[in-house]
């Protein structure tokens, strides 16, 4: 990591949810913010909005990862706005639901672009800056649960947070002699929109899940934070789950040949 340097951190879509989460704590941790948007730039504002509350200089720019070669483009003119980056959270993500039978190519492509194509683009622009800087750096995937445990009738998302699972190992091999260190934090039922929550849905009773409720997304973040810390650096190439005991009973299949 950069020492005597104002550190620079970059979450992708980081206009709610969990990385809006990522990049308040981040701030709060001493980083400068690139915030990136798809299709919300009012959120972004206001991710950036709570970020300079904090005392900390944000910058905002869409990085529309459905096209990932343009995406990639995007943010590398954030970066070199910047003037550096010492931490990248690739949190972007789609989900489309579908049985395997029934998803479509066009789903299936759109699902992998964002969510396994987005991050190795992302994250290779990031490596090589921070390659070039010399300073080493972080690399944090946010994949999901089911990077390591099916989701009925989301193949595409299964496959890709698979996928992304398996890039952040590779990744953690190659780039540790650069002194770059990749990890994955893998989310349960998060108190967000893609899991048709709102942020403040955390006291909402999910009796499937042992701990009995949907996550925080600070409780996300503040795992990500840490493993941006002086205190991670002994921690590469691993995936965290963080989903209040899912894995534990994976009430999810239950009943399927009742």
């Amino acid at each position: 990591m950069s020492s005597g340097k104002q550190k620079v951190a970059v979450v992708t879509g980081s206009s709610s949810g969990i990385g809006r989460s990522c990049a308040v704590m981040l701030a709060e941790a001493g980083y400068t913010l690139g915030i990136t948007w798809s299709s919300d730039e009012e959120g972004a504002q206001e991710t950036a909005r709570m970020v300079e509350s904090r005392g900390q200089m944000a910058q905002v720019r869409q990085v529309a990862l459905a096209d990932p070669q343009a995406g990639g483009q995007q943010l590398a003119q954030l970066i070199n706005s910047l003037g550096r980056i010492d931490v990248l959270v690739c949190n972007a993500g789609v989900m489309t639901k579908a049985d395997f039978l029934d998803v479509t190519f066009e789903d299936w492509r759109k699902v992998f672009n964002v969510d396994v194509d987005g991050a190795f683009i992302c994250g290779q622009i990031a490596a090589r800056h921070m390659v070039d800087q010399g300073d080493g750096g972080r690399i944090i995937n946010i994949t999901s649960v089911h990077e390591h445990t099916p989701l009925p009738d989301a193949s595409a998302y299964t496959a890709a947070k698979h996928a992304l699972g398996g890039l952040t190992k590779s990744m953690a091999l190659s780039l540790l002699p650069h002194h770059i260190l990749v990890n994955a934090v893998a989310p349960g039922a998060i108190a967000t929109a893609m899991n048709d929550m709102k942020d403040d849905e955390q006291g909402r009773r999910m009796p499937e899940i042992p701990i009995g409720r949907p996550g925080d997304t600070r409780e996300v973040a503040s795992l990500v934070a840490w493993l941006c810390s002086e205190w991670a650096t002994y921690t590469t190439g691993q995936s965290f789950i963080v989903d209040g005991g899912f894995m534990l009973a994976n009430p999810q299949f239950k009943g399927y040949h009742s």
